[in-house]
């Protein structure tokens, strides 16, 4: 689930955050109260990311904003430390809380006392998406890729929302298909190659042959069948079987799809195999 997935990254963000109020000319004890609100924020986030479903996080509510309120005084404190509204607008926008619109207040504070954390830009970006503002959104998704071009994530981000908001940039005038398409495959190219071990990173950039106006069938064939030599588990071999079935069933070679499909014996692909399955004509002869 989205939430939950975003609970897990936030996770791996906070130490970064407490390291940024290092980098400051703020005070010893404003560094050190940070970091035990952070640390704090840690233990609660990875109690939530436990949980399957929001209302399973209601016992959580209370510690959350006993936590909320430490950051008020924290900021009426140290109202110029910009880490601690980083790492408050991040708790905001955790599902127990769900104060999006004042988590955003908080980011272009911290935006405006350093421009120089890629996180915030991203955090923008991600509110602005959310807002159906998705031209604005790039910007600071773009910005954060300036900060930290290595940080596969935000090349990962812009893939998405070009994606998804396709026709928005079309609609603006400055963006054609064309180039919107080599952009979008630009970013998922670009992140999972700064994260080689990320299968997620890779499966999408894997998909964005299909997603071209005039989709690259036979760059995603040679994609997926290198790729399948890059995984070791087995149900992982398959996955990546199916999407070369796929593939092979929009070109029109039926019987070598039909062969690829016989090696996926996972049960937990049988859904997914049969769908391809019924994609194929009764005679399979090329």
């Amino acid at each position: 689930m989205k939430f939950f997935a975003y609970l897990v990254l936030m996770v791996c963000w906070l130490p970064a955050t407490a390291v940024r109020a290092e980098e400051k000319p703020a005070p010893a004890a404003a560094v050190e109260t940070l970091k035990k609100l952070v640390e704090r924020q840690r233990e609660l986030v990875a109690k939530a990311a436990q949980k399957t479903a929001l209302v399973e996080m209601e016992d959580l509510r209370t510690e959350f904003q006993e936590l909320v309120f430490s950051y008020d005084d924290y900021l009426r404190k140290y109202p110029e430390v910009a880490a601690g509204y980083v790492s408050y607008a991040l708790l905001l926008g955790q599902p127990v809380l769900d104060e999006r619109k004042r988590a955003a207040v908080l980011l272009l504070k911290a935006n405006k006392l350093d421009p120089n954390l890629p996180l915030v830009k991203n955090q923008l970006g991600n509110y602005l998406a959310e807002e159906g503002k998705p031209l604005d959104a790039l910007n600071y998704y773009l910005a954060a890729v300036k900060l930290a071009p290595e940080e596969p994530l935000y090349h990962y981000q812009i893939g998405v929302l070009l994606t998804e908001a396709r026709e928005d940039f079309i609609k603006s005038g400055a963006w054609t298909r064309a180039t919107i398409d080599q952009a979008m495959q630009d970013a998922f190219e670009q992140a999972s190659m700064l994260a080689p071990g990320n299968a997620a990173y890779a499966y999408r950039y894997g998909e964005s042959f299909y997603d071209l106006e005039r989709p690259e069938w036979s760059a995603a064939l040679t994609f997926w069948r290198a790729f399948e030599d890059k995984v070791t588990a087995p149900v992982e071999k398959e996955t990546v079987r199916l999407h070369q079935a796929n593939v092979l069933i929009h070109q029109e070679k039926f019987a070598e799809a039909r062969g690829v499909l016989a090696t996926v014996t996972a049960p937990a692909l049988q859904a997914q195999k049969q769908k391809l399955v019924a994609q194929l004509p009764a005679q399979s002869a090329q």
